[in-house]
């Protein structure tokens, strides 16, 4: 639009039915508070600005905005207090001293997540910088909403008020189209129209909707803009409504995902919280969640179970059943052809190359694994550095910390490490070297070598177990 738009976010209820001392709006949908969704949608506008109203957990709500989860893009955000909440009109004359006349205002509920911005690019388009536009919806039970009441006969575009169901009469009841909180209005009429409202209702509260009655007085066309997707203008208010869009959410990202060509086993059965980028062919069994950020290139398998954040995945791995995987901010590498568990745990700084094996139960951190290593079963690498071809032996890891300093194991190419040994950092296993199972190896090893240090095995014969006396 070649008019600014300036978009007005409520956020500043308390949200009761949510039964939570967390502000309703924090609530997370999809990994995100749900006034990040809003926040995103504003976005994707090209807004110049976003005013977020707060009230309930005003401090907590704000100091959200600054973090990352809600701080994900470059749109300017600014905050107007509503102290006491005094009804939806009350809300925007504490937005309306940072808004300028020149521009459009776009009036979003931090409550209502889903709703698209193709949708509110064309509500826009309806208002035109002339006209106050409302976004509506026809629901068979309308109960709670405000009903859009037109001149004449109900399919008109002649929009004449908006009554909240408090204050309905029976008639305007039976109506089922909704308003859905959602407006564009031009900022210059709205001041004025702003300075006009009362809390002459049953509410006792101050009405934005009112705004409609003022418009027809003063001869400004007021136009709906009619959609038939109810979840793009769901609020949640319980926990219960939350659990249902989270489901509408997954499911229309699941959707998106095996449009791409993506193989899901159960699209029901499925979330993502954050973003997930997959190359071709990509297939992920049942219950699996994606956080953060994740990529999975061509061909990557993911078995069922299995939570993955902050991790790339290169083309042909395959994360086995039940592999958990989180590089919270320094990320996690998987190689190409790799094969990642089952029960397998990989955290942050892990960097696995090629044909990497990592079995059941095996925990890699900060760690890099070259190509060819592996650790099969029941071990730990802790900042270590891994040459190829190493073979890691079940029950060994690599005592990493000292109680006051991490240190690094250097473990060089081809090494064989057996079973149950400790590697006591720092320390630098030779090329081509062997450690005896159920060796501490303390020193470094020379290449070709094999390393054994443990006690020398004494066996005692005829030796008697200790009996168990009677009582008494």
């Amino acid at each position: 639009m070649a008019t600014p738009v300036d978009v007005v976010i409520m956020a500043a209820g308390k949200g009761t039915r949510m039964k939570s001392t967390r502000p309703k709006v924090l609530h997370r949908l999809g990994g995100r508070a749900l006034l990040a969704h809003v926040i995103d949608c504003a976005a994707r506008l090209s807004a110049r600005q976003a005013v977020v109203i707060t009230g309930h957990g005003a401090m907590e709500v704000e100091a959200a905005c600054a973090g990352s989860d809600l701080a994900e893009s470059d749109l300017s955000l600014k905050f107007a207090r509503q102290e006491p909440q005094l009804g939806t009109g009350h809300a925007m004359q504490q937005a309306l001293p940072l808004l300028a006349d020149d521009g459009v205002t776009l009036v979003l509920s931090g409550d209502v997540p889903l709703t698209q911005a193709a949708t509110l690019q064309a509500l826009l388009e309806q208002c035109g910088g002339q006209r106050l536009a409302l976004l509506t919806l026809n629901m068979a039970d309308a109960t709670g909403y405000g009903r859009i009441v037109r001149s004449g006969d109900q399919a008109s575009d002649q929009v004449r008020a908006i009554v909240e169901h408090k204050d309905a009469s029976e008639a305007q009841r039976a109506i089922h189209e909704i308003y859905s909180g959602i407006m564009a209005v031009p900022t210059r009429l709205l001041r004025g129209w702003l300075a006009r409202l009362d809390n002459k209702n049953v509410q006792r509260e101050y009405y934005l909707t009112d705004i409609v009655k003022f418009a027809v007085a003063d001869g400004v066309a007021v136009v709906a803009h009619q959609i038939t997707d109810a979840a793009q203008v769901a609020g949640v208010n319980s926990p219960v409504q939350l659990a249902e869009l989270e489901r509408v959410y997954q499911l229309r990202q699941a959707t998106a995902l095996m449009e791409q060509g993506v193989r899901l086993a159960d699209p029901a059965r499925f979330d993502v919280r954050g973003t997930l980028a997959c190359g071709q062919d990509v297939e992920i069994d049942v219950n699996c969640v994606f956080e953060g950020w994740v990529s999975l290139a061509e061909g990557v398998r993911v078995g069922a179970n299995c939570v993955i954040a902050n991790a790339t995945i290169a083309a042909g791995a395959v994360i086995h059943p039940f592999t958990h995987i989180d590089g919270e901010k320094l990320g996690v590498q998987v190689g190409e052809g790799a094969r990642i568990g089952p029960f397998a745990r990989l955290r942050p700084g892990a960097n696995l190359g090629a044909d990497v094996h990592i079995g059941n139960f095996v925990e890699v951190k900060n760690s890099t694994m070259a190509k060819g290593a592996k650790a099969n079963h029941l071990a730990y690498l802790g900042d270590a550095t891994v040459g190829e071809r190493v073979n890691y032996g079940a029950g060994s890891i690599t005592a990493n910390y000292d109680g006051a300093s991490k240190h690094r194991t250097v473990i060089e190419d081809d090494v064989h490490i057996g079973s149950n040994c400790v590697l006591v950092a720092p320390v630098t296993i030779g090329a081509g070297g062997t450690v005896g199972g159920g060796s501490t190896i303390t020193k470094d090893t020379p290449p070709g070598a094999l390393s054994v240090a443990r006690g020398k095995q004494v066996s005692i014969a005829n030796w008697k177990r200790p009996v168990k006396q009677p009582k008494g």
